[in-house]
């Protein structure tokens, strides 16, 4: 229960590796505001399943490119649960692949807004409830491609590029709150949308030194890690959580 007694939001915590994190979090002790914009019914089912299991959670709602509707949301958390100690900065939605001559202008910028605009609005409305209670920590969900960077994939590092630069620099600026900003990084992580047992995925999996597919669940192990008391020492880090693709890569 290396959470216990936290509170934290998990942006974009209803589907996907979201989800996952929601979950693996609260199995840690923390009680977790699920963020949604689109899928109220999916996070609700993620808070239904946190309770059932002993959890606690709740679902809250606003569109995180939106200050306005984050710090409301931001608010709301804190009314509810009294308090907040961590944001996961996992939110994201809209075209992610595609080249150049295919992807528009409105593709990159919906990825900066999601990977920029939304991280900041976060951190901008956390910052000052972490002050008040002597600090807090920040992981944003980054990517593997940060270092593979291949083709065709632009768009996505358009968004994931910036998380990774505003990471780095604000765990410089804001380390002396005593606020803590890492990354985790996942690979091809297996959730709700991937068929571990296509051809393609198997074998994909026989390429990396663990020879699996790795469970969106083990990111939410990262988020933990950093989130935890364990962490009280780490900022700026970039967790790669890859099965070993990246090591492979030279990285």
């Amino acid at each position: 229960m290396l959470l216990s007694g936290k509170v934290v939001l998990v942006t974009g915590g209803g589907r996907g590796i979201g989800a996952a994190i929601s979950r693996v979090l609260a199995r840690h002790g923390a009680t977790v505001a699920v963020n949604y914009s689109a899928s109220k019914e999916k996070a609700e089912a993620v808070v239904a399943q946190i309770v059932a299991e002993g959890g606690k959670a709740q679902a809250f709602s606003a569109d995180v490119r939106d200050p306005d509707a984050v710090t409301a949301m931001i608010d709301a958390v804190v009314k509810t649960f009294g308090r907040l100690d961590g944001v996961v900065n996992n939110a994201i939605a809209g075209r992610q692949s595609g080249t150049l001559s295919e992807a528009s202008w409105a593709d990159y910028a919906n990825s900066f807004d999601f990977g920029c605009r939304a991280v900041v609005n976060t951190i901008t409305a956390a910052r000052p409830v972490f002050n008040r209670q002597g600090g807090g920590r920040i992981v944003n969900i980054v990517t593997e491609l940060w270092n593979l960077a291949p083709a065709g994939w632009s768009v996505y590092m358009a968004g994931k590029g910036a998380m990774v630069g505003l990471s780095r620099s604000l765990a410089c600026e804001l380390g002396p709150e005593n606020i803590t900003v890492n990354m985790v990084a996942p690979g091809w992580m297996a959730d709700e949308k991937v068929n571990t047992e296509s051809e393609g995925s198997r074998n994909f999996a026989k390429t990396l030194p663990l020879r699996r597919h790795g469970s969106a669940e083990e990111i939410g192990n990262g988020c933990v890690f950093f989130l935890s008391d364990l962490a009280s020492y780490v900022t700026g880090a970039y967790l790669p959580v890859t099965g070993g693709r990246i090591t492979q890569a030279g990285m």
